[in-house]
C-alpha cells in the first residue's frame, strides 16, 4: 500500500479576447502570442532572452526584454504587441498604459488595449475618455458586461446616477451575470445616498449570491453607517455559519463588538471598477481563462491597491498554473494588518513544500503561530509540513493544537483525526492512532483514505483481518480509481492466502498506477504464489526499474535471483 502524504488542509500569457463570452475565449492555440517578429542582429539577443524568460513563467524579466527590444525596433508591430500583453499579465500597468494608443493605431479593435485605456482614464477620473472608449463596439457577452459596469460607474463618477443605473439593466437579459449586476446596483445606490433603495437591492443581491465574502460585507457595513448593528451582526455571524472561519467577517464582529465604525466597501467609482473587475475575474476559474482573470486582477490591484482579497485570488490562479514562487511573491505583499495575512502565510508555507522548501514553510508556520496561536490552520499546516518530512512526533504535538482548536463537530476533524493519526503510527504509538482513525470514521464511515490505511494497518498486523477486509473493499467501492486503495485491497488478499483474487486486484492496480514500485513488487508477489513466475520475474524488474526506496530494493533484488519461496514476501 502506498501511503501517500496528503495534506489535511486542503504562464504564457496568451492573447486575450476579451471581446467574446468565456464559453468562446480565443485559445492560446487559436491566437497564440503575435507572431515571432524577423529580428535584427541588434536586437537578436535580447530578444531571445524575453523568449526564455517568457517560457520560464518570468513575465516580469520578459517585459522587460520585450520592452527593451522594442526600443530598438520600435516600429514592429509584433514586439509592440508582446511588451503590452506582458507588461499587463507582470502587473507593469503603467507600462502597459503607455503602450495602448500605439497598440491601438496598430489594431483598433484590440479588446485588452481598450480596457487598459479605459482604467489607465478611470485612474485620472477623465470620465469623458472613459465613457467615449466604453461605447466602442465590442462583440460578445463578456465584453458587453465588462463594457456596462465600466460605463455604470464612470456615470456614477459623473454624477448621473440614473444613467449608471440604466447601464446595469441593459445586462437584465444576460444570462449568469443576475449576482453581479444587483451587487453593483446596491453599491452604485449606496454610493448616491438613497439608502432605501440600496438597502432594498443588496437584500435582492444577497438573495442571489449568499453571503460570498463582498456582497455580505458590503451590505454589514452600510447596515453599521446606518444604526443598526444587530442587523449587522445576525449578517456576519451568518457568514462565518456558512463559511467558518472567514477572516472578514471575524474582524467585522470584532469591530462591531469594539464599537468601531466601518467605511463604506467603495469610496469612488474607481473602487466601484475594481470591484466589478474582480467579481469578473472570480467567474473565470478555468485554465484557459487564466491570463484574462489575471489582467483583470492586475487592473483591480492597479486601481485599488488595498484589495487584498484581488491579491489572494491572483495567486491563486499562478498556484492551478504550478507557478509557486509567483504565487508566494503575492502573498509577500499582504501585510499583517489584513484579514488575510494568517491565511496567506498559512498558503505560502503549502507552497514552500509543494516546491521542496520544506524547512522554510515550517519556519513560517512556527513564526506565525506565535502571533496567531489560536488559528487551527496554522497547526494544521505545520503539522501537514512535519508530517510531510517524516518529523511525525511534533506533527502530532501540532495537530493535537489543531484538534484543541476546532469546534466539536466542525467536519475538519476528519482529516485532522487521520493526520493525527498517521503522524501517530509513524511515531509508533499504535493505539493511539488507531483511536484516531476510529474516531475520524465515527464522523464519517465513508472516508476511504482513513478506511484504506487502517485496513492495510490491520491485515499487516494480522489483527482484525475480517473487518480490515471489509473497509479495503469499502475504500475500493468508493474509490475505483485509486491504485494505491487497489492494492491494499489486493495485498490484503495475498496476506490472507486468497493469492487468485490478490493477483487479480493487483494487476488492476498496476493498470491504475503503473509508476508505483511497490504495487508492481506487490504484484510479482502474487503471480509467484500462482505458478506465474516468468510474470513474477517480471514485475520484479520492472519495479526497480521504478526507483524502489532503500529498504524495498535489496528485497525485490533477492526475490530475482533466488525467488520468492527463499525470501520473505516484499513487506513483511
Amino acid at each position: 500500500m502506498k501511503l501517500r502524504k496528503t495534506l489535511a488542509l486542503a504562464s504564457s500569457f496568451a492573447a486575450l479576447s476579451l471581446g467574446a463570452c468565456s464559453t468562446t475565449m480565443m485559445t492560446t492555440a487559436e491566437r497564440a502570442r503575435p507572431a515571432a517578429p524577423q529580428a535584427s542582429a541588434s536586437i537578436a539577443g535580447t530578444y531571445l532572452a524575453a523568449n526564455f524568460a517568457a517560457a520560464q513563467g518570468d513575465v516580469k524579466a520578459a517585459t522587460g526584454f520585450y520592452a527593451n527590444s522594442l526600443k530598438d525596433d520600435p516600429a514592429n508591430a509584433d514586439l509592440l504587441e508582446r511588451t503590452f500583453l506582458f507588461a499587463a499579465e507582470a502587473g507593469e500597468i503603467d507600462q502597459a498604459i503607455g503602450l495602448t494608443d500605439r497598440v491601438l493605431i496598430q489594431d483598433a479593435s484590440n479588446r485588452p488595449a481598450h480596457l487598459v485605456l479605459e482604467v489607465g482614464a478611470l485612474a485620472k477620473k477623465d470620465y469623458a475618455a472613459v465613457l467615449k472608449d466604453v461605447g466602442t463596439s465590442s462583440p460578445g457577452l463578456f465584453a458587453t458586461l465588462t463594457n456596462r459596469v465600466i460605463e455604470a460607474w464612470t456615470r456614477a463618477g459623473m454624477r448621473d446616477f440614473d444613467g449608471a443605473l440604466t447601464a446595469l439593466d441593459s445586462l437584465t437579459m444576460q444570462r449568469g451575470v443576475d449576482g453581479l449586476r444587483l451587487m453593483h446596483r446596491a453599491l452604485i445606490l449606496d454610493y448616491a445616498g438613497r439608502d432605501k433603495e440600496a438597502d432594498e437591492a443588496y437584500r435582492q443581491a444577497i438573495t442571489v449570491m449568499g453571503t460570498g465574502p463582498r456582497a455580505a460585507d458590503a451590505y454589514g457595513r452600510f447596515l453599521l453607517r446606518h444604526n443598526r448593528g444587530d442587523d449587522a451582526k445576525a449578517l456576519y455571524e451568518r457568514v462565518l455559519k456558512e463559511n467558518p472561519g472567514n477572516p472578514v467577517a471575524e474582524r467585522a464582529l470584532r469591530d462591531i463588538s469594539a464599537k468601531k465604525t466601518l467605511t463604506p466597501l467603495i469610496g469612488s467609482p474607481a473602487d466601484g471598477v475594481a470591484e466589478a473587475l474582480f467579481g469578473i475575474s472570480a467567474s473565470l476559474n478555468d485554465a484557459r481563462n487564466a491570463d484574462v482573470a489575471i489582467l483583470y486582477l492586475n487592473l483591480t490591484l492597479y486601481l485599488r491597491p488595498d484589495f487584498d482579497l484581488a491579491r489572494v485570488l491572483i495567486a491563486s490562479r499562478y498556484e492551478a498554473m504550478g507557478k509557486y514562487d509567483l504565487a508566494n511573491g503575492i502573498y509577500g505583499r499582504i501585510q499583517p494588518a489584513s484579514p488575510y495575512y494568517a491565511m496567506t502565510q498559512v498558503q505560502a508555507a503549502i507552497n514552500d513544500g509543494r516546491q521542496g522548501q520544506i524547512k522554510a514553510g515550517i519556519a513560517k508556520m512556527k513564526a506565525l503561530s506565535t502571533t496567531v496561536p489560536q488559528e487551527a490552520d496554522v497547526w494544521t499546516a505545520l503539522g501537514d509540513l512535519l508530517r510531510s518530512a517524516d518529523q511525525y512526533s511534533e506533527a502530532a504535538t501540532a495537530y493535537d493544537k489543531a484538534i484543541a482548536g476546532t469546534p466539536s463537530g466542525d467536519r475538519r476533524l476528519i482529516g485532522l483525526y487521520y493526520a493525527r493519526g498517521v503522524s501517530l503510527a509513524g511515531s509508533n504509538n499504535w493505539d493511539a492512532a488507531e483511536r484516531d482513525f476510529r474516531a475520524a470514521l465515527k464522523l464519517n464511515p465513508d472516508r476511504a483514505d482513513v478506511l484504506n490505511y487502517l485496513g492495510y494497518s490491520w491485515v499487516d498486523k494480522g489483527e482484525h483481518l475480517d473487518e480490515a477486509v471489509g473497509m479495503l473493499e469499502k475504500a475500493r467501492a468508493l474509490r475505483p480509481l485509486d491504485g494505491f486503495i487497489a492494492d491494499s485491497v489486493g495485498w490484503a488478499y495475498y496476506r490472507l492466502g486468497r493469492y487468485q483474487d490478490a493477483a487479480r486486484a493487483l494487476e488492476e492496480a498496476v493498470q491504475l498506477a503503473p509508476g508505483a514500485p511497490d504495487v508492481n513488487d506487490h504484484l510479482g508477489d502474487a503471480y509467484w504464489r500462482v505458478g506465474r513466475k516468468i510474470d513474477a520475474r517480471f514485475q520484479w524488474q520492472h519495479a526497480l526499474q521504478l526507483n524502489p526506496d532503500a529498504k524495498q530494493k535489496p528485497l525485490i533484488e533477492r526475490k530475482l535471483q533466488f525467488g520468492l519461496d527463499s525470501v520473505s514476501a516484499s513487506g513483511s
